[in-house]
């Protein structure tokens, strides 16, 4: 299962975003705030990434006005690699070198073509493991 969140900014990126991943097979769980709320992007941000870490969802997308604040929220986790990404070489690279478990981007950054060209980098990338995963444990270890 995915989970998604976003902030007020992003709420027609993130209806998208949800569409896109029901149409690719994948169960959907939406943490955002829908059209006329406002909400704060922080708490987006933990709902998704405890999600995560809590082991109700495998991976997170975040959606803001630029991604930016999503990510740093969600990385205060720990457990969370989270990869603010507006290319899909990022969002290929951060799956397969960093195995970032939320994608972030923003609605007034990208479009809907370039977020569904992430969302598929993203997803259909694997982690790549080997001396890969000695940085990612050093990253993981900076929390404790």
């Amino acid at each position: 299962m995915i989970a998604i969140g976003n902030d007020h900014a992003a709420v027609e990126l993130k209806e998208f975003v949800v569409a896109l991943l029901q149409d690719m097979g994948y169960e959907v769980k939406d943490f955002g705030c829908g059209a006329g709320e406002k909400c704060d992007y922080p708490d987006k941000a933990k709902e998704v990434a405890e999600a995560i870490v809590g082991g109700e969802c495998e991976k997170g997308i975040l959606i803001c006005g630029t991604g930016v604040g999503m990510s740093i929220a969600a990385n205060k986790v720990k457990g969370i690699r989270a990869a603010v990404c507006s290319d899909e070489f990022s969002a290929r690279m951060c799956a397969a070198h960093n195995n970032a478990n939320i994608l972030c981007f923003g609605q007034r950054v990208v479009g809907m073509g370039t977020a569904e060209n992430l969302v598929r980098a993203w997803l259909g990338t694997e982690f790549e493991g080997g001396r890969h995963q000695g940085r990612v444990d050093k990253i993981m270890a900076i929390e404790e």
